[in-house]
């Protein structure tokens, strides 16, 4: 299970609501590379796959790979306001291990494949 606050909640629905297409659903996922070997994706997608997992999170439909799931459950996604702006946050209980970026990390059991020139 994934577990989004209502501060990143609002935030991504803010976001939804200025692309003006219905259709729109936050994707999140989970691919190898950045430095620590796994890097995480969010964006919007219009285009559901017959493997993705769909989740509702008050009134904001999430989609995640199949492939991605074991990665993430347990992921917790907030949005943190500070004096140089704002950005999301992500606490996965699966990383051992993360980069200074905050987009990149690696499991107890997987590295992933880390990108050649070790980018976030």
């Amino acid at each position: 299970m994934i577990n989004i606050s209502d501060t990143a909640n609002e935030k991504i629905k803010e976001m939804l609501a200025a692309e003006a297409s219905p259709e729109l659903f936050l994707r999140i996922g989970v691919k190898e590379g950045g430095c620590s070997g796994f890097s995480y994706g969010m964006g919007f997608d219009d285009e559901l796959n017959d493997t993705d997992k769909t989740m509702e999170f008050d009134g904001l439909k999430v989609v995640v790979d199949n492939d991605s799931i074991k990665y993430l459950n347990g992921l917790q996604i907030d949005f943190k306001e500070s004096a140089m702006g704002g950005g999301f946050t992500i606490n996965n209980p699966n990383a051992s291990a993360t980069c200074g970026c905050g987009s990149s990390f690696r499991t107890a059991t997987e590295a992933g494949k880390p990108s050649e020139a070790g980018e976030c």
